[in-house]
């Protein structure tokens, strides 16, 4: 399920921000849900959901340890 949806833990994505964790959210609740675009009287809970699984990402992401990152960060590249 969701094999679209990349990685944007660091370092994989260290770059990742808001926009990457909904368009994540989207495809997740549009996989979850069977709508690409709901119809008027869901649109509410829809976009409800993509905005509560847009949080959850970015908490997740900033609350992860990610052993050995910051030593692969002090490293220089070459």
């Amino acid at each position: 399920m969701c094999r679209n949806i990349k990685t944007l833990r660091p370092p994989v994505t260290p770059d990742a921000d808001e926009d990457d964790f909904r368009a994540a959210a989207l495809q997740y609740v549009r996989k979850v849900s069977g709508f690409r675009a709901p119809a008027a009287h869901n649109r509410e809970a829809f976009d409800r959901a993509v905005e509560a699984v847009t949080e959850a990402t970015a908490q997740l992401l900033a609350e992860l340890e990610v052993r050995g990152a910051a030593a692969r960060a002090a490293q220089p590249a070459g």
